[in-house]
Parts: structure tokens; sequence; C-alpha cells
């Protein structure tokens, strides 16, 4: 396998702009649970809580968090926002 697909096959992707917290951590760490350690997990997330408790919690796991960055900047907490975490 080359380094290209194997990069795309260690990379996934969830997005819960659509939840509310707890559920936004529940649904982040279901996904973390099902992939392969050094993987990474992209993460679209909007809201106070979620953008606070869900890097947070990722960490408190000792997962390694890789980027946090607004999509939207300009939207205040209403930004969605990109999260990179590496399963640990």
């Amino acid at each position: 396998m080359t380094s290209n697909n194997q990069s795309a096959v260690n990379h996934h992707f969830i997005d819960i702009t659509g939840e509310v917290c707890p559920m936004t951590f529940v649904k982040t760490k279901l996904l973390l649970e099902k992939i392969p350690v050094g993987a990474i997990l992209e993460v679209r997330l909007r809201g106070k809580e979620p953008l606070a408790n869900v890097p947070r919690s990722l960490r408190e796991h000792h997962h390694k968090i890789l980027s946090l960055q607004p999509e939207d900047p300009g939207q205040g907490e209403f930004a969605t926002h990109r999260l990179l975490v590496e399963k640990t």
C-alpha cells in the first residue's frame, strides 16, 4: 500500500455540528474506539460547549490534539470548527 493510500485509510471524519453535549463527545469517542492507534480523526463541531468540552475530554483520554481551526471565522460561538485529533 502506498503512503498516500495509507494516509487516506488512517484519516477518519465525523460531523457533530447537529449534536449537543454530551452527545458530541460520546459520538466522537465511539468513533475513536473503532479506529487504529495513530489514525487521525477530523471532527466538525459547532457551539461554545462542544468547542470547550470535546477537545478537553479528548486530552483527558490521552489523545493528541493536532489542530483546532474555525471554518467560518466571524460567526463567534456559532462558528463551525475543524478539530484534528490523533488517536493514541
